[in-house]
């Protein structure tokens, strides 16, 4: 994908989340993009993502759900209130709740498709359904409600 994934948006001193920071050089700096309605991302985990020989760590598909809602949430805020996504103040999220129902082991070594949708916006409050795929199955299906972050919790300076 070519076009500047979500997160890529966030300003420099909000890019440190460990799942979706692209300031994180130990993160898993995910990207998600919208297709439609909906935004996917793509991630193929490591080696050391493992539970047990050959299935991924299910905290990983927890994170990759996690942090793919946060910039789903970002860009549906910006669509909803007819602003881009990079204007002032930014459209940072946070997780208020977070629920994910694992439905078959995830094999490890092939790449994991995240897939959100947003069902409600109200306020500052964004929820979305999600749902991870590998090799054309779903294997994890999430709930995420997030949070837009106050203007008050930025990092100093700002």
């Amino acid at each position: 994908m070519s076009e500047k994934a979500l997160q890529d948006y966030y300003p420099d001193d909000l890019a440190h989340c460990y799942g979706c920071g692209y300031l994180n050089e130990h993160g898993l700096q995910i990207k998600s993009h919208w297709d439609g309605d909906e935004t996917v991302c793509l991630y193929t985990p490591r080696p050391y993502h493992t539970a047990v020989p050959g299935y991924v760590y299910g905290g990983l598909i927890a994170s990759l759900i996690d942090c793919h809602c946060t910039g789903t949430a970002a860009g549906a805020a910006a669509r909803a209130e007819g602003r881009a996504i990079d204007s002032e103040p930014p459209f940072r999220f946070v997780t208020a709740s977070i629920k994910v129902d694992y439905l078959k082991p995830t094999p490890i070594g092939v790449s994991l498709e995240v897939r959100a949708k947003v069902t409600e916006i109200k306020g500052r409050k964004v929820v979305m359904d999600a749902w991870l795929s590998a090799e054309g199955e779903v294997r994890a299906r999430g709930e995420v409600v997030a949070i837009l972050v106050p203007e008050s919790l930025f990092p100093k300076g700002r």
